[in-house]
């Protein structure tokens, strides 16, 4: 699989965010970003989200309805997940998913305190025993974040961007939180193609910083692509 190269600085140094570097390397396509966003991408990004989410939703319904089947037939649970998260100034909502844990996992994390520390520790577990069946395949193929194309049409989530987290998360951004919130939360960004299973937390936060400083049209389009290429190999297509 190809590697995306991420250079990170130590956020604690005082570094503008017009000298900040990122190093991205899909296929051919090589990417160096040392400037701020220009006013047409901000003026286009929205509109960019706004027709992509609406033509990937038409698209996608008849895999939107096969997923759904799936997911209610493998437990007789609920079809979607309603997650809370914090987004950009702050505004509350609810991300939508396709359900991937048993109806029951936040039960099961509270009879297990060890499994409950380690995953407050890293908001995540390895091997997670909630996970059902049809969830592996749909998180290892990131097929559960479709319904957030809703998500992005009404302009709460965008398609590119940092991950989306809890408001319990926010503090654990420190200095950061506030800069972290100018922004709208993505569905795939740079935590989700660069071995997000194998990342630590503060690392995760760190990639999120760096995208914030050095959004653009070449960024965007270059994670983008390397999501696709991800999603690709992920289902042997």
């Amino acid at each position: 699989m190809e590697q995306l190269i991420v250079t990170l600085p130590n956020l604690a140094e005082e570094t503008p965010a017009s000298k900040l570097r990122v190093d991205l390397h899909v296929g051919s396509i090589n990417v160096d970003i040392l400037r701020e966003p220009s006013i047409l991408y901000f003026a286009s990004k929205r509109f960019i989200d706004i027709v992509l989410a609406f033509f990937g939703i038409i698209a996608l319904l008849p895999v939107f309805f096969l997923i759904a089947v799936c997911v209610k037939m493998d437990d007789g649970g609920d079809i979607l997940h309603f997650r809370e998260i914090i987004g950009k100034h702050g505004r509350r909502f609810y991300a939508l998913k396709f359900r991937t844990m048993r109806v029951d996992a936040d039960e099961f994390l509270a009879k297990h305190p060890e499994l409950m520390r380690r995953f407050q520790q890293n908001m995540k577990l390895e091997r997670d025993p909630r996970i059902t069946k049809i969830g592996r395949f749909l998180r290892k193929t990131s097929l559960d974040e479709l319904p957030q194309l809703f998500n992005v049409l009404i302009g709460q989530m965008s398609l590119v961007g940092p991950r989306i987290i809890h408001p319990s998360e926010l503090p654990r951004y420190g200095e950061c939180a506030q800069k972290r919130l100018a922004v709208r939360p993505g569905i795939t960004g740079l935590w989700q193609i660069s071995g997000r299973q194998h990342i630590s937390y503060d690392e995760r936060v760190l990639l999120d910083m760096r995208y914030i400083d050095n959004r653009s049209f070449i960024v965007d389009f270059t994670i983008l692509l390397k999501t696709l290429k991800v999603f690709i190999v992920h289902t042997g297509a």
